[in-house]
């Protein structure tokens, strides 16, 4: 029998108190019981409007069924058939803005949580299932994939399910680009990003790690050296942008990219890291987006009093919802319409941020409402540590050691958006190299895509 329930199952928790003080997953996630509950909602829609709102085409009705029917590696199976790394999608994908946004249900009440509902599918997986996946049989050709990040992996997983020779070249020390370093484990936890990875490594695809395109083996070499008939650039973006400001090169400034890959990858806030990262006592985050909820929610699990400086209103906050409640929940303050203008330091290190008060313009042409200063009016915010999240930029090392790869005039390389295709024959692009800063999905949709273009070409098909 259907559940018409208004409302979503709720989605269990550790409580705000407890979290905010260890880095543990703070989502629990659904019993078995939960997740069919809530898969009964589906009104299994014929048009199916949710699929048209997922960027790698998830069969989204056909998956949630096979729950409510407590067949869940039938769902699995079904989720694969388009994802190549559904726990993470179901914990760290903006749901709803995309499929979940378009949910019937949620015309009247709250729409199904399709992301809680892949997350346990996934999660029940790995917890249930003894088989391997069957390695395919080569095809003979070759592709290397340039970055382990979300990108990255959706093209080498595609391509790897059609029997191509894939190797993934990864700059840093460990795989999984930023689903590794950027994201929390309080949100996405190492150890799902690993059995993601194995996953794919169960596939038959390689990854070399330390090893950065550009300096240690360059795009021509991957062709003409070692034999590569195609290349996929998903090496993202991860050259943080500054403001510019007077005292930005204080001790105890970081840009959150430096910030989250200290506390991610080198977990320098145990007392026993080799990288240790000093516990501040009081934090200025300044940014919205979700990376500015990480690195602040990061921050208060160091044991730091912690405000987010944003120079707009919270209504126009680019965070998932989620995240934001979340961060209020735990203790996180918010200066809204405050823009920083100064950094004041003390013996080198910071101890305040100056910030101007803002206001919104009458909307413009376009409806949108633009911060500007409040002449005379100033705060100063107290601090021992300020984390500058306003957004990324690609590196450049790629586009300055590759003839012919055209480029954006910010630094993101130009590519097809259909197939990924660059100016430079047999190497494709998707990701945050190509658009900038985006989510999770959408980075895998643009590798999707790219192994398709790639798997065309090679086998010369239109």
């Amino acid at each position: 029998m259907p559940n018409m329930s208004m409302t979503k199952n709720p989605m269990p928790a550790q409580e705000p108190e407890v979290r905010n003080k260890n880095f543990n997953e703070v989502a629990l996630g659904y019993t078995e019981e939960q997740a069919i509950d809530e898969a009964q909602r589906c009104l299994n829609c014929k048009h199916k409007p949710c699929v048209g709102g997922c960027p790698v085409q998830i069969d989204i009705p056909a998956f949630i069924a096979e729950v409510a029917k407590g067949e869940f590696e039938k769902a699995y199976q079904i989720i694969t058939r388009s994802s190549s790394l559904p726990a993470i999608c179901g914990r760290v994908c903006p749901q709803e803005s995309q499929c979940e946004q378009r949910c019937v249900r949620g015309i009247k009440g709250e729409p199904v949580a399709i992301g809680r509902l892949e997350r346990f599918v996934a999660d029940w997986h790995m917890a249930n299932s003894t088989e391997a996946p069957e390695k395919p049989e080569s095809n003979g050709h070759k592709v290397a994939v340039i970055g382990s990040g979300p990108s990255g992996l959706a093209c080498a997983g595609d391509l790897a399910k059609k029997g191509y020779d894939v190797t993934i070249y990864e700059a840093l020390h460990l795989a999984g680009g930023v689903l590794a370093y950027g994201i929390p484990e309080f949100r996405l936890p190492k150890a799902i990003v690993q059995k993601e990875i194995d996953g794919l490594k169960a596939l038959g695809v390689k990854i070399e790690t330390n090893v950065v395109i550009g300096k240690t083996i360059s795009i021509d070499e991957l062709f003409d050296e070692f034999g590569f008939e195609s290349v996929f650039i998903g090496s993202g973006a991860g050259l943080p942008r500054f403001m510019n400001i007077p005292g930005e090169n204080l001790n105890g400034v970081y840009s959150a990219n430096e910030f989250l890959t200290r506390i991610n990858l080198m977990k320098a806030y145990k007392d026993d890291s080799k990288t240790p990262i000093r516990h501040p006592k009081s934090t200025v985050v300044v940014g919205g987006g979700n990376v500015a909820m990480d690195a602040a929610r990061s921050a208060k699990r160091l044991g730091s009093d912690v405000t987010i400086v944003y120079r707009r209103t919270k209504a126009e906050l680019p965070a998932r919802a989620e995240e934001v409640e979340h961060a209020e929940e735990e203790g996180i303050k918010f200066a809204f319409l405050h823009n920083p203008v100064e950094v004041e330091g003390e013996d080198g290190w910071v101890k305040a941020v100056r910030c101007q008060v803002m206001e919104l313009s009458d909307p413009d042409e376009s409806g949108r409402r633009k911060p500007v200063p409040v002449e005379g009016k100033f705060i100063t915010v107290p601090c021992d540590c300020m984390i500058m999240s306003i957004g990324t930029s690609p590196n450049p090392l790629i586009k300055s050691t590759t003839e012919g790869l055209e480029t954006q005039k910010w630094g993101g390389i130009v590519a097809d958006e259909a197939t990924g295709l660059t100016s430079r024959k047999g190497v494709y692009a998707g990701g945050d190299a190509v658009t900038g800063a985006a989510t999770v999905i959408l980075a895998m949709g643009a590798g999707k895509n790219a192994a398709a273009a790639i798997d065309a070409s090679l086998m010369g098909e239109k």
